[in-house]
């Protein structure tokens, strides 16, 4: 069999968040013809061989999965490059889900960005890679390949065998790192963003308080009900820098930019799950805050944390974020937390506006939840939702009686909150304390997004305990503001499926509170209000 043509090119896919320097050492080897393919056959470079760099979920930052955003990546690897005497060339390939296509993605994609200029050829293209999997693919495309770490004796620590010594503070990393994945890490503070995204307790490895959440309808939900929020909201919004908190999408902020009173201010919208994140981002490039440049957007958890210096913010808005910090952020005490970074970022006479559901007055009070029977099925036990296809809970749940549905939320909401759900039954009925009772009717036409909803908790604080929380963390209550009741939820999902009653006279209960917007103010300096 004749000996291969010498190659031209040298692909090699990965995420590229750390160089290290045995990768210097393997691609100079391998440049110099010192290194064989996998059967064994010797790998000989053309003289103007260029390392074609295929970056991986290119387009996925601010998660443990990718933590480092690929245009600092990039920059690591033209400093690699320069510093190695190599020809490189860059190309970032989007986040895709596990595909077995994934390789071929990958070369067609590095053809399409280059202009067919590198499109890799297995003629004259060799794959490092060490991924066995992966490598797999390559090969099955009639590529040959050449193991990185797989193929040395001395057991090289991996790129992402490095990063989590970053992330533990193991001072070691830097000697294993490349230079030039140090000097841009020190450069641009990537070491400790790193650590901080890494170690998050609450936000996941794509980047999400929830692997449940379906986001489109989420999305839908929170975009439907902006004008409402931003209606209530408005008239205590001071103009100058308008922070909002868990922003989703940007509705708040797009109905902020609208506003010719607030052409002046700059808008900073705080988001932490990276789905809704990179919709802001992708809203902008749509034009959808144009009427004011000014609009900023940042992925931040604000618990790590301040994102703003102290009294630098003139009005910070949290929309439906509340409970989602009480749920995934360690209770009451990371809303206290939070209340207390708010504060800190605030400016003398400046603004925090809090809307989000709150828990009803006197929630411990005991009360019989009569729901009804006849709407549908009403197997003997809860089943196991997560055992079952995604595409089959909803449907699953709408086929269920209100009465059935609330035995799977008390098994599901136990489970996946990990809050008491105390219940005593009296025939169908059901005997609980109200926030109890109110946590399940919120949650019950959920059906499309219940695995993630079933995490959260809505109730835990009323309003007087939220003025109080407020207070304590150095703000002064708006006394217009406090906590309401949504007449069209009681309109059109309470009424129509259950009755309040009193636990031991059997009497009709009004429905209480549902929600509260809490204006709260940071004291003027003395002699300046």
């Amino acid at each position: 069999m004749p000996e291969p043509a010498p190659v031209s090119s040298i692909l090699f896919p990965g995420r590229h968040h750390v160089l290290t320097r045995f990768q210097a050492e393997h691609l100079r080897a391998l440049v110099a013809g010192e290194l064989a393919d996998t059967d064994g056959v010797a790998v000989a470079c053309t003289g103007d061989v260029a390392v074609v760099w295929a970056v991986t979920s290119a387009n996925h930052r601010g998660t443990r999965r990718n933590p480092v955003p690929a245009h600092r990546r990039e920059a690591a690897i033209e400093r690699f490059c320069l510093a190695e005497d190599l020809t490189g060339v860059v190309v970032g390939v989007v986040d895709v889900a596990p595909t077995d296509r994934f390789a071929e993605l990958t070369v067609k994609t590095v053809a399409h960005e280059t202009g067919g200029r590198w499109a890799p050829d297995p003629a004259d293209t060799v794959v490092a890679c060490s991924t066995a999997s992966v490598a797999a693919m390559y090969r099955a495309l009639g590529y040959r390949i050449v193991p990185v770490e797989d193929g040395s004796p001395d057991d090289p620590a991996r790129p992402w065998d490095v990063l989590e010594l970053l992330v533990a503070g193991d001072p070691a990393w830097r000697e294993l790192a490349h230079p030039a994945t140090v000097a841009v890490f020190d450069r641009y503070g990537l070491a400790e963003s790193t650590r901080v995204i890494c170690s998050d307790p609450v936000v996941g490895s794509e980047g999400g308080l929830t692997a449940t959440r379906e986001y489109r309808s989420y999305i839908a939900a929170f975009e439907s009900a902006a004008q409402r929020k931003w209606d209530q909201a408005r008239p205590y919004v001071q103009p100058g820098r308008i922070v909002d908190i868990g922003c989703a999408t940007g509705a708040m902020l797009e109905l902020a930019a609208a506003e010719p009173t607030l052409h002046e201010s700059d808008l900073f919208g705080i988001e932490v799950a990276r789905h809704l994140f990179d919709e802001c981002e992708h809203r902008r490039a749509q034009g959808a805050f144009a009427a004011n440049p000014n609009t900023f957007f940042v992925q931040a958890n604000v618990l790590n944390g301040p994102v703003f210096p102290p009294s630098t913010v003139d009005t910070t808005t949290t929309f439906a974020l509340t409970h989602e910090i009480l749920s995934y952020g360690g209770g009451v005490p990371a809303l206290e937390e939070l209340a207390a970074n708010v504060a800190a970022h605030t400016v003398p006479g400046g603004v925090w506006v809090n809307s989000d559901v709150c828990g009803p007055a006197d929630g411990d009070r005991r009360v019989r939840l009569r729901l009804r029977t006849d709407d549908g099925d009403r197997p003997a036990a809860p089943v196991d939702l997560a055992a079952l296809p995604a595409a089959d809970v909803a449907p699953y749940l709408e086929g269920l009686s209100t009465r059935a549905r609330f035995d799977q939320f008390a098994q599901d909401f136990r489970r996946a909150a990990g809050v008491p759900f105390g219940v005593d039954t009296d025939g169908d009925d059901v005997v609980l304390r109200l926030a109890d009772a109110m946590e399940f009717l919120s949650k019950v036409s959920y059906t499309d997004n219940w695995l993630s909803e079933v995490h959260e908790q809505f109730c835990a604080l009323d309003g007087d305990a939220w003025a109080q929380l407020v207070q304590r963390a150095g703000f002064e209550v708006d006394p217009r503001s406090g906590a309401w009741r949504n007449d069209w939820l009681v309109e059109h999902v309470f009424a129509p499926i259950a009755h309040l009653l009193d636990a031991a006279t059997g009497e009709p209960l009004e429905w209480p509170d549902t929600h509260v917007l809490l204006v709260a103010r940071k004291p003027e300096l003395p002699g300046l209000g």
